[in-house]
């Protein structure tokens, strides 16, 4: 679409620098901008973010019977199993997620952007944050590390997305905004309080526990973790809550920003 479009100004410059043409003004180049984008609209914002981060995107599944191998369709059992997401931010096959995502497993298996699947084990956790580190026994071919991003310039209103299997339907994404910085969560049993999170109101439900919260220029600024529901239904009313990236960074022993 961009080669397309700059022929078209090329040739509206050249014609305007021909002796007796008459001189290309910016109304002709508003028009010639409108109607190449018409012929052929660009990508939103959202699907270019997600087009840069899929390929580090994984569904993390915990078994949670040792009789379960996993073998089946994990949509099937989704509600007899611990079902969240990660991301890949080593390409080794480091990868973060919830720690309540794998907290008590038998077994953590992955299953990668490409449908490639491995076993993973637990190799950190940060409980103050409610983050594992999990490490991929096999990794798919040219595997993709995401992107990470400092928060310290984010602010409300900053536009965001969040990846991840929700239900176990996924990959899906969901386009919102930054809603507040700095919020303060108790877990519904109380047992588990988590401070310095991004709220935002990008969808998020059961099963995208894990998964980054990305803005649009593709970084992972925050990684899912829970959302308000005052009520028992545990679907999304508008308020979700990520641990920032620098948080999550450190679980995994990497440097600060």
């Amino acid at each position: 679409m961009a080669g397309a479009l700059f022929a078209t100004l090329a040739m509206l410059l050249v014609l305007g620098g021909r002796p007796g043409q008459r001189i290309i003004t910016q109304d002709d180049i508003d028009k010639a901008v409108r109607a190449s984008v018409e012929k052929e609209p660009l990508p939103s914002a959202a699907a270019r973010a997600y087009e840069a981060i899929a390929p580090s995107v994984v569904r993390v599944v915990g078994l949670m019977d040792d009789s379960d191998t996993g073998d089946d369709d994990a949509e099937q059992r989704a509600m007899e199993r611990s079902l969240g997401t990660g991301v890949v931010i080593v390409d080794n096959g480091t990868i973060l997620t919830n720690l309540h995502v794998v907290s008590g497993s038998k077994k953590v298996k992955l299953r990668f952007w490409n449908g490639h699947e491995s076993d993973a084990q637990i190799v950190g956790m940060q409980a103050e944050n409610d983050l594992a580190v999990l490490k991929a026994t096999s990794l798919p071919d040219d595997l993709q590390a995401a992107t990470m991003r400092s928060t310290a310039d984010l602010r409300s209103g900053d536009e965001v997305i969040a990846v991840g299997h929700p239900f176990g339907i996924g990959p899906s994404v969901s386009a919102g905004v930054v809603s507040g910085l700095k919020r303060e969560f108790r877990s519904p049993e109380g047992e588990t309080k988590l401070k310095n999170l991004i709220q935002f109101d990008a969808a998020a439900n059961p099963g995208n526990s894990g998964g980054p919260l990305v803005t649009m220029d593709g970084h992972v600024v925050g990684i899912v973790t829970a959302i308000l529901n005052p009520t028992e239904q545990r679907t999304f009313i508008g308020i979700g809550f990520a641990v920032p990236i620098e948080n999550a960074a450190a679980a995994a022993g990497m440097p600060p920003f």
